[in-house]
């Protein structure tokens, strides 16, 4: 019998209204903020639409190429490491999944997972790892630092424990190896939750920008959320410039300051994210449930 709608439902759709709203409305801020003359912005005129329309902060972005070559990086990097973190997170969580009697020395390796995961070794003792292998400067400095997920791989075992044994026990019978039954009984089960690590992997990798800052000393070598961070606007060396610059050129930089830059800044550096993230978010709650579920 289909329930009726009742007072408590509309409070409930009030409160999502609202939360949703409060995460919507400063975000059309910032749209609109970045589509606004500078002046408007410095005047506060800004509220959710813009305001003496421009794209002269995009512009400012776009047409540097740098900003291109951060872009190709960062893709790489996203790309690389969601594959080596999938790879590790799988190997790791399938033997830890098995029992004691299976893995004998399991206990061990989950203690040294778990103080890894609360006691890490620190930003010097890292950089000072990643230096002397002769990483700085290298896109791989930007990715094997987090190669491991710790969280991910205990939320990918609970997910593999709760696999029947049965299924298993029957690959064996047929004579599957471990491999085998990893490649076609686990991993196939377990999409849910491996789109979920996915895009947290995706997330982290794509907004890092300190370890860009880190290990990068050239900044032809800056992924995008580092190389966006740099960008600002100098008035002094605008002004410098005046003399040898057109009318039009001068009225497309003075169009832009500090304020509708960071906002041109936060919409790019969330767009990508905002077209992953529908095509992973149906297997996202599934995933959290029940990779969840403690021992």
């Amino acid at each position: 019998m289909k329930e009726k709608f009742s007072i408590r439902h509309a409070v409930i759709y009030l409160i999502v209204i609202v939360l949703a709203l409060s995460c919507l409305v400063p975000m059309l801020n910032v749209v609109a903020l970045s589509l606004s003359s500078s002046s408007a912005v410095a005047a506060n005129a800004v509220g959710l639409w813009p305001v003496d329309l421009t794209l002269a902060a995009y512009e400012r972005i776009m047409s540097d190429q740098q900003f291109w070559r951060s872009f190709g990086i960062s893709v790489i990097r996203v790309i690389v490491s969601l594959l080596l973190n999938l790879l590790m997170i799988v190997t790791m969580a399938y033997p830890l999944s098995k029992s004691k009697k299976v893995f004998r020395t399991r206990k061990l390796f989950m203690g040294v997972m778990v103080f890894a995961m609360l006691f890490s070794g620190g930003m010097i003792p890292t950089y000072l790892v990643v230096r002397n292998l002769g990483l700085l400067n290298t896109i791989w400095s930007l990715i094997l630092p987090s190669a491991v997920p710790i969280g991910s791989v205990i939320l990918v075992m609970n997910f593999f424990r709760g696999i029947p044994k049965s299924l298993e026990e029957s690959a064996r019978i047929d004579g599957a190896n471990p491999l085998q039954i990893l490649g076609r009984i686990y991993i196939p089960m377990s999409l849910p939750c491996l789109a979920t690590v996915s895009l947290f992997s995706i997330v982290g990798s794509w907004n890092d920008f300190f370890s860009g800052l880190i290990y990068m000393t050239k900044t032809e070598n800056y992924p995008l959320m580092t190389y966006i961070q740099t960008l600002s606007v100098n008035i002094a060396e605008t002004m410098q410039q005046a003399g040898n610059l057109t009318s039009e050129q001068l009225q497309s930089l003075l169009a832009v300051s500090d304020r509708n830059l960071n906002a041109a800044k936060i919409v790019v550096a969330v767009v990508p994210l905002l077209i992953i993230y529908p095509l992973l978010q149906k297997y996202f709650v599934q995933g959290i449930v029940v990779g969840s579920v403690k021992e």
